[in-house]
């Protein structure tokens, strides 16, 4: 029997053994749908789409290839009875083609299925060894990690995994993605797929409206409370291998949560994929508390109608939440006492039910009118409306008027042309039929047919006065006409004729210059108009600066100088100068450094109000600082080198081809929050150089994830913090929001192919997509 078995295709043992089974977990999943589980997270088209998962069955796919996401969600749901998910790990996680996925996942470079099939020959082997390793329950998180220490003899080693094990961590988020991804409140953003830092913001703009009174939670800097989240995980999941793995990861270092801090989003090496997505689900139920606030509030407080009703003005309570992962904003449109009493809610939750540590001290409620407040990374500040769109000034619109004419003069020129040409040749086919009437012997009329000659040459002429008062080019031809040749202008010649036609003749130019002067007509009407609608907008713009206001987002320009001139961009002065740490770096990877923060920094900050600062940092002291080090390489001077490289840093690529990496200045001046994208922190870059050694050093395989490369080069790692002897937490020298790297990672060497190494310059990737156990070794 076990022979015959083995001669079944696989498509047979699932009709005749999974089959049912599945059939019993989609009766169970469909009976539970009532449940809080599916009542509060999924749809009747989700559960219509778990039944014909096991209605019809999907063909079996070859394990060389990854599974896609709408599979994994499948495999993750089939696991779903009795209100909890059930062995994740021996069933999802444990999956070859999971684990390829995951691979896929940390691999940037995937793009086609050549590249697929490449990765699973490179990975197949472990991928198996480690799926088996999960199943029998052997998988040691602790032979998986590698420790690195630090130079100094009382700092802290850092613990990071290695490659293997970031693919199984990838598989838990993965994981845990499926399962809380439809649960997380609408106001949670970061670590989730469209839900980042831009997103945030716009919504900040744009949907809050007259905020009074604000507060952000400050924490104190404190490590999450894994047994806690462990116990909400247990909620929903019920699988004892998923949560000893998680203890385990957590208990080695090797996933670290700080609440308080700047870790997480920044792509150093000692944060961890997973960090993200396990902060949501710890603050899930502080999110549901937050709606469930609002949702009580709204009904105690129901909107008014008042549209119809001339001057009222009404305001409803409104209660805004925004969670940019462990950054909590709450803004109320009440009184201080509201906002007071909804802060008191707020910071007893987060104290009793998840047992944090709220800085009270910090965690205090500002207006939201008269002071500036801190959110990810950027000041927030409730203005008017004509502070965001402010109204034209007199230079402008006296530019736009001149405009306008020009452009009316330009059309007017070409209608005149135009009717002149008709003109012409209409008379030219009047004058052709004449003269053929008249060589056929004139025109023959027995009829008397005066009466309606009369009544359409009346009917003709009314027709062609109007067209005449509206035809500016034949009132200015009447005007000139009758105007022209005032012999009555003189005093001695009006002094001897009567004064009844003197008055008589002043009286007839006061009625010719009323009506056929068209530019003295076109005039007071234009101005009429304009007055009109200046009026308009200005009551418009009054009432509404009296009545509405929206959030103004800045960037913290005092920060961004400081981070200037902690990095080594600008001296004391305020003056760009150069960075001599770059100077044994090529010219391309000096100009590529500088074109990564630049680039970054302009994505970070474009939805800020005051992005013109930015690109004043950006276009002058990031551009003439990558000038003066390029000189100070070549031992020329600024000149030479804007000369040899000009303002634009052309530079010549491995094929001695021009090309241009920093950003131009037009393009600078151009960018704006039109294209809104979750940008990646400038931290990483800013915060250390890759020094090229001189010398020879052994160098391996490239450290970026699955690049087999062997053409590497050797790269010191040197920290801004260790090169200044600056403490990170001292927010007196460092920027106060500013992420660091570990201080371990201070001078170890690193092995990156020119491809990576230029990626990780321009921002392409981070330190999180390098294998850093594999190439920093020890000085």
């Amino acid at each position: 029997m076990i022979l015959k078995l083995q001669r079944f295709s696989s498509s047979e043992i699932r009709a005749s053994y999974i089959l049912p089974y599945l059939k019993s977990i989609s009766q169970r999943a469909l009976t539970s749908y009532q449940k809080p589980y599916f009542s509060c997270n999924y749809s009747k088209a989700n559960a219509a789409f778990a039944e014909s998962l096991v209605s019809e069955p999907s063909e079996v796919h070859d394990e060389t290839r990854s599974m896609s996401r709408k599979d994994i969600e499948i495999l993750v749901l089939k696991q779903y009875s009795n209100g909890k998910f059930h062995n994740l790990v021996e069933n999802v996680v444990s999956c070859r083609r999971v684990l390829l996925a995951a691979c896929e996942n940390l691999d940037s470079r995937v793009n086609g299925e050549n590249r697929r099939d490449c990765l699973f020959s490179s990975v197949g082997v472990w991928v198996r060894d480690i799926s088996e390793q999960i199943k029998a329950h052997r998988f040691d998180v602790d032979a998986y990690c590698v420790e690195i220490l630090p130079l100094r003899k009382k700092g802290e080693k850092l613990i990071l995994p290695s490659l293997k094990l970031k693919v199984v961590i990838e598989a838990l988020r993965m994981v845990l993605e499926v399962i809380y991804e439809n649960r997380f409140s609408t106001f949670a953003y970061g670590g989730r797929v469209g839900m980042g830092r831009h997103t945030c913001l716009r919504y900040l703009k744009n949907n809050v409206k007259d905020p009074n009174w604000w507060f952000s939670v400050a924490f104190k800097r404190d490590k999450i409370n894994v047994n806690k989240l462990v116990s909400i995980m247990e909620e929903k999941m019920e699988d004892d291998s998923f949560m000893e793995i998680l203890k385990g990861l957590f208990a080695l270092g090797v996933i670290s949560i700080e609440f308080g801090g700047c870790y997480m989003g920044r792509g150093f090496p000692q944060e961890s994929g997973i960090s993200s997505i396990l902060v949501n689900v710890y603050f899930n139920g502080f999110d549901n508390e937050i709606q469930e606030i609002r949702t009580r509030i709204a009904h105690m407080n129901p909107e008014i109608e008042t549209k119809g009703i001339p001057n009222v003005f009404y305001k409803p309570v409104k209660v805004f939440a925004l969670r940019y992962l462990d950054e909590i904003l709450v803004i109320s449109s009440e009184t201080k006492i509201f906002t007071m009493d909804l802060k008191k809610q707020v910071v007893e939750f987060l104290e009793g039910v998840l047992e944090m540590k709220v800085d009270k001290a910090k965690t205090a409620i500002h207006s939201a009118v008269s002071e500036k407040l801190g959110f990810i990374g950027m000041e927030i500040q409730a203005v008017p409306p004509s502070v965001l769109r402010p109204p034209m000034s007199e230079k402008a619109i006296r530019a736009r008027k001149k405009y306008i004419k020009q452009r009316q003069a330009r059309a007017l020129e070409a209608r005149n042309a135009y009717e002149t040409r008709l003109k012409k040749l209409g008379l030219k086919i009047f004058s052709h039929v004449f003269m053929k009437f008249k060589k056929m012997g004139g025109f023959n009329c027995e009829a008397h047919i005066a009466p309606q000659i009369r009544e359409i040459f009346e009917i003709w002429s009314h027709d062609v006065i109007e067209e005449f008062f509206k035809s500016s080019y034949e009132r200015w031809t009447w005007y000139r006409r009758l105007a022209g040749g005032e012999f009555l202008s003189l005093q001695s010649v009006r002094d001897q004729l009567p004064q009844e036609l003197v008055e008589s003749y002043d009286q007839f130019h006061e009625q010719v210059d009323k009506y056929l002067n068209p530019y003295k007509i076109n005039n007071n009407i234009e101005e009429e108009r304009e007055c009109e609608e200046e009026e308009a907008r200005y009551s418009e713009r009054t009432v509404r600066d009296l009545t509405e206001l929206y959030v103004k987002v800045d960037a913290p320009t005092e920060l961004i100088r400081k981070a200037v001139k902690l990095a080594g961009f600008t001296n004391s002065m305020g003056r760009p100068k150069p960075i001599k740490l770059l100077i044994p770096l090529d010219d391309a990877d000096i100009i590529k450094w500088y074109a990564g923060i630049g680039r970054r920094w302009l994505q970070f900050y474009c939805c800020s109000h005051n992005f013109k600062t930015v690109k004043t940092i950006v276009n002058y002291h990031l551009r003439f600082s990558c000038i003066l080090t390029l000189a100070e390489k070549h031992e020329s001077t600024k000149r030479e080198a804007i000369n040899h490289y000009s303002k634009d840093l052309k530079v010549l690529n491995m094929d001695g081809i021009e090309e241009l990496i920093f950003p131009l200045e037009n393009d600078i001046k151009m960018m704006g929050d039109k294209n809104l994208s979750d940008p990646k922190p400038v931290d990483g870059l800013l915060s250390m150089a890759l020094v090229r050694l001189a010398s020879d050093e052994p160098s391996g395989c490239c450290a970026a994830h699955f690049c087999d490369r062997l053409d590497t080069i050797a790269y010191r790692v040197r920290l801004l913090q260790s090169r200044l002897n600056v403490n990170p937490l001292d927010e007196e020298k460092w920027v106060p929001g500013m992420g660091f790297i570990h201080e371990s990672l201070d001078r170890k060497y690193l092995s990156l192919c020119s491809k990576h190494i230029s990626d990780l310059y321009l921002g392409s990737i981070t330190l999180q997509d390098i294998d850093c156990t594999s190439c920093f070794i020890p000085q």
